[in-house]
């Protein structure tokens, strides 16, 4: 696909937050096809997956931002909502109570203006 046909969002999407993306789907593919397999098992592999996500925002967070996007990736957000959904699934592992917890939403919104991010910095 020529750089011409994507919008300018995609064209400044970090390749080790879309590699760690492709890689996630990949792996929960293969687990989902083997139905023998415990769902305890298949949840504890997310959770690996998780942290090889979050390896990878860690990573995306210590390069220095492109100053001429017009917006930035959230990294805070999704670190939130990575753990977020890691707490979800530990709570479902090892359940203090019988009912499942607030299923409260993501925070989603990923994307900011560059001047938001400027914001953010400085003290």
């Amino acid at each position: 696909m020529s750089k011409r046909l994507l919008s300018p969002a995609n064209r400044h999407q970090p390749a080790g937050l879309t590699l760690a993306l492709l890689l996630g789907l990949y792996l929960s593919g293969n687990a989902s096809a083997d139905d023998a397999t415990p769902e305890h098992a298949r949840l504890a592999a997310a959770l690996r997956q998780l942290d090889s996500i979050e390896r990878l925002v860690a990573q995306q967070v210590a390069q220095p931002p492109d100053a001429r996007a017009r917006y930035h990736f959230d990294y805070s957000r999704l670190a939130a909502d990575l753990e977020r959904v890691r707490g979800g699934i530990r709570d479902y592992l090892t359940p203090s109570r019988a009912q499942p917890r607030d299923p409260a939403e993501l925070l989603g919104g990923y994307r900011q203006p560059a001047a938001a991010l400027d914001a953010q910095e400085a003290p």
